[in-house]
């Protein structure tokens, strides 16, 4: 007798999420790569979920839930930065050829990306102009541009219990103060994210070298000028007045 409860692919879908790879016959690597960029995207979402979640906690002032979804948003990132070193595995040679069929798609299209970053508070609205984007993704985007960041809302926070002195909070030898643990899980997002920056330049340089990057971007060169940017600069500098 077949039994009518869903099962493991029932729940996950798995029949419709197996076919969307893509696969070209003359490329070996093409699946691969489509498969992983996929698999980032997937990831981008689950950070993007947690993200939200962490920024409605703190406006209601749920420090403790807050720290919760922002220490899965780290793990994700570590995540991220391992599975760079996947992607180079494929060969100067190979990606040369699968370059070619791209066209002018480029990561750097990327919109979940891009609201990571927006809800995270590094905010461009010049990206609305220089991305190739659906009308779906932009409005999206522009909604990321308007709403208030995690950063905004911090701040909100930091007025309704009185504007403490964060130097103050950091100089305990074991901080326990909800507020400072917040601010740490915040420079742990940073940080993670920005360790991804940089393992992903290397990736880059090592794939396609001081080329051009796909899409028409600069390569390398653009993406060695982003490393040093922070979400929260304020929260690095704290450390500077200890």
């Amino acid at each position: 007798m077949t039994s009518t409860e869903p099962h493991y692919g029932d729940f996950l879908r798995l029949q419709a999420l197996l076919s969307l790879q893509r696969e070209l016959p003359d490329v070996h690597d093409a699946h691969f790569f489509f498969t992983v960029h996929q698999a980032y995207e997937l990831q981008f979402k689950i950070i993007l979920y947690e993200l939200d979640a962490a920024v409605v906690a703190v406006r209601g002032d749920d420090i403790p839930r807050a720290v919760y979804c922002l220490r899965r948003v780290r793990a994700m990132e570590d995540a991220l930065v391992a599975q760079v070193g996947t992607l180079e595995t494929i060969s100067p040679g190979s990606f040369a050829v699968l370059r070619r069929t791209l066209g002018g798609s480029s990561g750097l299209q990327s919109v979940q990306f891009r609201e990571i970053e927006f809800l995270s508070g590094q905010k461009d609205p010049g990206y609305l102009d220089r991305l190739r984007m659906s009308e779906a993704e932009r409005i999206r985007l522009e909604r990321r541009l308007t709403e208030p960041s995690l950063w905004d809302e911090f701040q909100r926070l930091l007025r309704r219990l009185g504007d403490p002195d964060l130097v103050e909070l950091y100089r305990a030898e074991i901080p326990d103060n909800g507020l400072a643990r917040l601010a740490e899980a915040m420079v742990d997002h940073d940080e993670g994210f920005g360790l991804w920056r940089v393992r992903h330049v290397a990736m880059v340089e090592r794939v396609i070298g001081r080329r051009p990057g796909t899409g028409g971007s600069a390569g390398v060169a653009y993406l060695q000028s982003t490393v040093e940017r922070r979400f929260f600069p304020e929260l690095w500098a704290v450390r500077t007045l200890l």
